[in-house]
């Protein structure tokens, strides 16, 4: 704050909505999917995190080259440009700043935005125009004031990309590293251990039915597990639950068919993945077993028809490994270090890439906290 003040050096900050300091610009042109091309003499800007999802050469008008802020109606991503592109998808929102510094608008906006989002995930679209945007009111000061604020997050922003990148490489070849030593772990010779089938081993289920709706309208602490991979395939939590204890889950349909999760606890999961469970804890570690599905279940997935499938009588017939419980127990142990190492959200590299965007986060925040002002100067 005492930076803030120095920098700001008497000059009060108006906060004007995100309306009256930028425009919004139609986009001259929509291609449709087939012009996309890999290069190209114009990019196309599209929603999601990338935003530029391909390049024409068709002779078509594009927006003057200029300085821009992008997000779209479905995508919690903002992106500043500084080149000319067309439109690429239903939805794109494009803004130019009147007279206050582009990319310092599109960092305020940033701000405000991914912090809202972070208390109120889906939160009301129009309310974007009325976003507060702290300006300073002396016009010969404003630009400068704003230039300056915009150079030391540039630099931040460069700093935290390049650390990012660099632990974003180190995970990568951590991970081909940790599913080295996985699959060496999880290679036997002929005759070494005892092979059966995952019937022979286990009960197998499959999930049920459960509408948005559903979970919307039985919502509670019980996760739902279904057929995504991201968030670890949670999709809700209900008031009841289908499962208690420890289970290997494994998705049975679409583009994730064959990814398998290690549950423990009390939870539901969907028709469009099934749960196993070991019969004998005492022949047989789950988590082994886990480990081992990890890398055999997928080689199973019938691809025919254009929708992969991994269904529970495929399943049944996959083929386990079976060495001492002793010999489970030690490759688990082994395999739960290195994972936590490389894959964890609480420990490893994950973690550190995941602090490294929040102190991103943090710092800028602090350059752009001003005396706020009462929400009805703003709206």
């Amino acid at each position: 704050m005492e930076f803030i003040e120095k920098l700001l050096d008497g000059v009060e900050v108006e906060w004007k909505s995100l309306r009256d300091v930028v425009n919004t610009v139609t986009a001259p042109a929509k291609l449709k999917r087939e012009s996309y091309r890999e290069i190209g003499k114009t990019p196309i800007i599209d929603q999601g995190e990338k935003f530029i999802t391909g390049y024409t050469d068709e002779d078509v008008k594009s927006l003057p080259c200029g300085e821009y802020i992008i997000f779209g109606d479905h995508s919690e991503h903002i992106k500043y440009v500084d080149f000319s592109f067309i439109q690429g998808a239903d939805g794109l929102k494009i803004l130019k700043a009147i007279s206050d510094h582009p990319k310092y608008v599109y960092y305020a906006f940033l701000n405000f935005y991914q912090k809202e989002r972070n208390y109120k995930r889906h939160w009301a679209r129009a309310s974007e125009t009325q976003i507060p945007i702290p300006c300073p009111d002396n016009p010969k000061k404003s630009l400068e004031i704003q230039a300056e604020i915009v150079r030391i997050l540039d630099a931040f922003t460069a700093m935290t990309a390049e650390l990012t990148a660099e632990l974003t490489a180190e995970l990568n070849l951590r991970r081909q590293q940790y599913n080295y030593y996985r699959d060496q772990l999880l290679s036997f010779e002929e005759g070494e251990v005892e092979w059966k089938t995952l019937g022979e081993v286990a009960q197998l289920r499959r999930g049920r039915v459960m509408s948005k709706g559903y979970l919307v309208e039985n919502a509670g602490k019980y996760p739902v597990y279904s057929s995504q991979t991201a968030n670890n395939g949670l999709i809700g939590s209900i008031k009841t639950y289908d499962f208690e204890g420890e289970f290997v889950n494994w998705t049975t349909d679409g583009a994730n068919a064959g990814t398998v999760f290690y549950r423990t606890g009390k939870f539901s999961i969907t028709n469009v993945s099934g749960i196993i469970k070991v019969s004998d804890a005492s022949q047989l570690n789950c988590k082994y077993l886990y480990y081992w599905l990890s890398i055999e279940a997928k080689k199973h997935v019938y691809s025919g028809m254009g929708n992969p499938k991994l269904m529970s009588n495929q399943v049944a017939k996959i083929p386990v490994p079976i060495p001492p419980l002793a010999e489970q127990n030690r490759i688990v142990a082994i395999l739960d270090k290195f994972d936590a190492l490389t894959n964890s959200i609480t420990e490893g590299l994950p973690r550190e890439i995941e602090l490294r965007q929040k102190q991103y986060e943090y710092y800028r925040d602090l350059l752009l906290r001003f005396p706020k002002p009462d929400a009805e100067e703003v709206a």
